[in-house]
């Protein structure tokens, strides 16, 4: 690969790895090429940053790579937070809001098992959006919380009550909860 597409590739893997960031170690591993590479590549990066022309740098936090925006353009980002949020959600807080519905009472670790992916960002979407919320505490090591829907899901989609749901599939297979949850759960993404 040269050493444009390389610098294309990483910078595409530090956006994919998010708030977790990405090591150096892990960049070479996954690039095949060598730490030093991605050592100067990480530096370049950083140069093409750091022009003033650009609302994204590359920052470092002990070993551990990450894009974030540039702190002069805070009050931006402000106004960002405090504009209403979009209608709109996104498939994976569907899907979530789904295997909650569902599911509950539900932990995070079980929708993740069922998602098969982190379910953070989703779980806190829709607690923002107040479309569920905690009820409780699980029985066991660590007493993690409990999600159910709220009544403002229940007003939402003019149910009186959770069993007033359509009956899942007779397979209850994870395709099975999401289409069923597409077909329901589409007047939500309108």
């Amino acid at each position: 690969m040269k050493q444009n597409e390389l610098k294309s590739v990483m910078e595409g893997l530090l956006f994919a790895s998010g708030d977790e960031g990405i090591t150096s170690k892990q960049l070479s591993h996954i690039l095949k090429i060598s730490e030093a590479t991605v050592m100067d590549l990480l530096n370049e990066l950083k140069s093409d940053y750091g022009n003033t022309e650009r609302g994204i740098m590359l920052m470092q936090s002990h070993k551990v790579f990450h894009l974030t925006t540039k702190p002069e353009h805070s009050s931006y980002y402000k106004k960002l937070l405090e504009t209403p949020q979009s209608t709109r959600m996104s498939q994976a807080a569907l899907e979530t809001l789904a295997i909650i519905a569902y599911k509950q009472p539900i932990t995070r670790t079980e929708i993740e098992e069922i998602r098969g992916v982190k379910s953070d960002r989703p779980v806190q979407t829709l607690l923002s959006r107040f479309l569920i919320e905690e009820i409780g505490r699980r029985e066991s090591i660590g007493r993690p919380i409990l999600f159910g829907t709220s009544m403002e899901f229940l007003t939402y989609f003019g149910l009186t009550s959770i069993d007033e749901l359509p009956p899942l599939p007779e397979n209850n297979n994870a395709e099975g909860l999401e289409q069923e949850a597409d077909l329901f759960f589409e007047k939500l993404s309108e």
